[in-house]
């Protein structure tokens, strides 16, 4: 059945149909409509898309841009507002807290940015960024805290991996795009990761996506300090941590592991001739994601 705006309003009113989100209090601007919107609490901003079916406690998913980019930009790369708009889910794109060039990476204690910085104590939280974030739009009835999700693109897929390590109490399902790591470097041997500094407290369902011909995070390894391991050494630390039963054959794909605690599948597909770009399919993020709630 398709109303009109005057109808539904009518309706609305009449308390016989949902209003929407921008005049029920939820302060996320129209349905179909991108927002910059000021998070509670943190002195920072988001751009939020609001689905144009959106009647309020949405699932929400965070999609973080890649090292020296902005929301606005993986926005516009990863096309993910249309998958948003077509299964009712927010979508929340913000910035990372330390600014680099034109634009901004994010912190990931312990772990050089692409400028060879560490973050130090004085850099943003983004993690409690985005854990404030989630309460915010929880509060205000516009989310649904039990299922909230994370995507992102390289420095950003970094960032989704570290969120599925010190932040499984707040998402649900985690999809990095060639950024997938399992914890930091070791010291040790960087071509396995620290297993101390991934320890998630419930297991964390995780699809991954990668290009065979991304020379900066590259599938086999090497490449800059934040990288090193490989990312098949990743997924088999994702399945361990979920203790998953049965491995997938090398060549399927998705390659990976399932029969895992809670249904926490962890999931790679590698698109053999792709490079370090958005390669994800969007429908098989969001439908791996539909699937898992907190």
């Amino acid at each position: 059945m398709n109303l009109s705006a005057v109808a539904i309003a009518l309706l609305a009113s009449a308390g016989i149909w949902p209003a929407p989100a921008h005049a029920s209090g939820c302060g996320l601007g129209a349905p179909g409509t991108t927002s910059r919107v000021a998070i509670q609490g943190t002195g920072r901003t988001m751009l939020i898309h609001v689905p144009r079916e959106f009647r309020g406690k949405a699932p929400l998913v965070f999609l973080l841009h890649g090292s020296t980019g902005k929301g606005s930009d993986i926005l516009a790369d990863s096309k993910l507002a249309d998958t948003a708009d077509r299964h009712g889910f927010l979508l929340a794109a913000p910035d990372g807290g330390i600014a680099a060039g034109q634009g901004f990476v994010w912190n990931i204690p312990g772990v050089p940015t692409v400028t060879g910085k560490v973050p130090g104590p004085s850099d943003p939280d983004d993690v409690a960024y985005l854990r404030a974030a989630i309460d915010d739009l929880a509060t205000r009835g516009c989310a649904d805290r039990a299922r909230v999700y994370a995507t992102g693109l390289s420095g950003g897929g970094r960032m989704t991996s570290w969120l599925g390590c010190v932040a499984a109490d707040r998402f649900a399902a985690i999809a990095p795009v060639v950024g997938l790591r399992a914890g930091n470097p070791s010291s040790r041997d960087p071509n396995f990761p620290d297993s101390a500094s991934c320890v998630p407290s419930r297991p964390m369902p995780v699809i991954a996506f990668a290009g065979g011909k991304d020379t900066t995070n590259p599938v086999e390894g090497g490449g800059a300090p934040y990288w090193h391991y490989p990312m098949r050494v990743a997924e088999a630390r994702w399945a361990d941590l979920n203790g998953c039963r049965k491995r997938l054959a090398e060549s399927a794909d998705p390659r990976g592991y399932t029969d895992c605690r809670a249904r926490a599948d962890v999931l790679a597909h590698i698109d053999p001739q792709a490079g370090h770009s958005w390669v994800a399919d969007n429908e098989a993020v969001w439908a791996f994601f539909a699937r898992h709630r907190r």
